[in-house]
């Protein structure tokens, strides 16, 4: 039946394999992003199209980690000379070569690590940055659908996909097609990935902030800009990555 109910029934159970499925990948994928972070080094976490929402979740917010960055398409615009017009493009996203620009962009350091999701995990610009990244040295953490990118043909020339390249890969637990409810007359309705992978964001952080906290380290966490001493607080621990933070409306 498609129904809230019926969605909230069907979310359940894909939330509980998860949880059972992905907890040693999640335990080392926090080792790497806590030894960079250690270190010295700043998470740098990408996602075009809706998987730009698994990126937001791990950046610049209340009870998340302060070194971060989102790096998304319209860094080619937003901090680049690209035209306007370039993000009219709906297949932006295919493009390997702006791969290329998204990480000149962010001028990572060595020492800095890659978080990248795609449900498909097929597209140009994802399969380039994460070759990319490996190339350059970088830890990478992928978040795709198992299911989803095992059934589609790659569209990067070298034909991998970003789960061929990862140091980890998380399986975000969705379908073939994300949605959930199916439909009658074909389809289905009512997309997951959003809501896994923003559980695997926070799950990362909370083995993150667990590592600092067992190494005797205060991690450095934001708080909410809308509470008293917010604002002054993060600028503290912002002020530390001086030059290598990006913090945009």
């Amino acid at each position: 039946m498609i129904s809230a109910q019926g969605y909230a029934d069907a979310v359940r159970p894909v939330l509980d394999r998860l949880l059972d499925s992905e907890a040693d990948g999640i335990t080392r994928a926090a080792d790497l992003i806590a030894a960079s972070l250690r270190a010295g080094g700043v998470l740098q976490a990408f996602g075009a199209g809706h998987s730009e929402a698994f990126a937001a979740e791990l950046v610049a917010r209340a009870g998340g980690l302060v070194p971060t960055n989102r790096l998304s398409v319209r860094d080619l615009v937003v901090h680049g000379d690209a035209p306007r017009d370039v993000l009219a493009d709906p297949k932006l996203e295919r493009d390997p070569s702006i791969a290329h620009q998204i990480y000149a962009l962010a001028a990572p350091q060595p020492r800095d690590v890659f978080v990248v999701a795609s449900q498909s995990g097929i597209n140009g610009s994802v399969v380039e940055l994460a070759a990319l990244v490996t190339e350059r040295g970088h830890p990478l953490i992928a978040v795709t659908s198992v299911e989803h990118t095992a059934r589609v043909a790659p569209r990067h020339p070298s034909g991998q996909r970003l789960a061929d390249l990862a140091d980890v890969v998380l399986d975000n637990g969705a379908p073939y097609g994300d949605a959930l409810l199916p439909l009658e007359g074909g389809g289905a309705v009512c997309a997951v990935s959003s809501v896994t992978t923003a559980l695997l964001a926070q799950l990362l952080t909370a083995e993150v902030v667990r590592r600092f906290h067992q190494a005797g380290e205060v991690p450095p966490i934001y708080l909410s800009a809308n509470v008293p001493g917010g604002d002054e607080h993060n600028i503290a621990l912002e002020s530390r990555y001086a030059g290598r933070l990006r913090r945009t409306a």
